[in-house]
């Protein structure tokens, strides 16, 4: 076969979303690489890379633009993958939108095999694409180490009558993702008690921190016996997670007022004094939730 007609072999195996049948287009050592890869790969490891997009992207398809080869062999393909996000992806939930990402790939054969295949496309255009954030930061600057923080909120604005803090420090990159993932089920189901304000969860290289308002003191003692939650402590009181960690809960000894501004004047008001109406006569605006 022509390599032409062997590149065609191999994005239609991609097109049948056969891992297996891509992999065995490979010469023995042959190389797999994109910028999503983590770097190349070869054999089993490349079926594992197509297996993990066909679960994230049930109906993944490529469709060739152009496709040249060189005398020696190397093959220029341009296409267009396209697909929809209706499964986890990176560690997150399914977003349901649609990707449509251009991108080549050179694909060197030899001896009716593949030898290597170089992908190359925007790694930034997939995120943005399925609504996700590119965040461009430093791992550490000096003294400084910046990382990610998600907030989820009940809606309420009342007052918080307490607060719980989690320490977690997690030994690798996958650990990260289970504490996620443990993350997002407690979350939601934190949002189904009545006395959850709203949390915070920060990662900063291997530190995870959640800070969580609460109404009273008797939400986080629940956790400690219900749900999710109690599996995940399992979890790491056993050999499953972390590297260390410590949970606390906080009683405020004093919590100000929240204050609003005032839109006619540009005054502060306090929002428990007020009533509602500014010192100037004019209303104000709903006060923000505490948390």
């Amino acid at each position: 076969m022509r390599p032409l007609e062997i590149a065609q072999t191999y994005f239609d195996a991609w097109n049948q979303r056969d891992g297996a049948a891509i992999a065995a287009t490979f010469a023995p050592g042959g190389t797999y690489q994109d910028p999503a890869s983590q770097g190349p790969l070869q054999g089993e490891a490349i079926a594992a890379y197509a297996a993990g997009l066909f679960a994230a992207f049930p109906d993944l398809s490529f469709e060739i633009v152009s496709a040249s080869a060189s005398p020696e062999g190397l093959v220029s393909a341009e296409w267009v993958m396209r697909g929809t996000n209706s499964a986890p992806f990176m560690g997150l939930p399914p977003t349901g939108k649609s990707l449509e990402l251009p991108g080549a790939d050179f694909i060197r054969v030899d001896g009716g095999k593949i030898v290597s295949v170089q992908g190359y496309f925007d790694g930034g255009e997939l995120p943005r694409q399925l609504g996700l954030q590119v965040v461009v930061q430093p791992h550490a600057i000096g003294p400084f180490r910046f990382g990610t923080a998600t907030h989820s909120s009940s809606g309420k604005t009342v007052k918080p009558g307490a607060f719980s803090i989690t320490v977690l420090h997690v030994r690798s990159e996958e650990e990260t993702g289970k504490v996620r993932e443990y993350s997002r089920h407690i979350t939601t189901e934190m949002m189904a008690m009545p006395e959850y304000i709203g949390s915070m969860g920060m990662s900063v290289g291997h530190t995870m921190v959640t800070l969580t308002a609460w109404e009273n003191p008797d939400g986080p003692r629940k956790l400690l016996t219900q749900g999710t939650h109690a599996a995940a402590m399992r979890d790491f009181f056993g050999s499953a997670i972390g590297a260390g960690g410590f949970t606390s809960v906080w009683v405020p000894a004093r919590i100000n007022p929240m204050w609003v501004r005032c839109g006619a004047c540009g005054k502060m008001a306090d929002s428990e004094k007020s009533g509602g109406t500014c010192a100037c006569g004019a209303a104000l605006g709903a006060a923000p939730a505490y948390f």
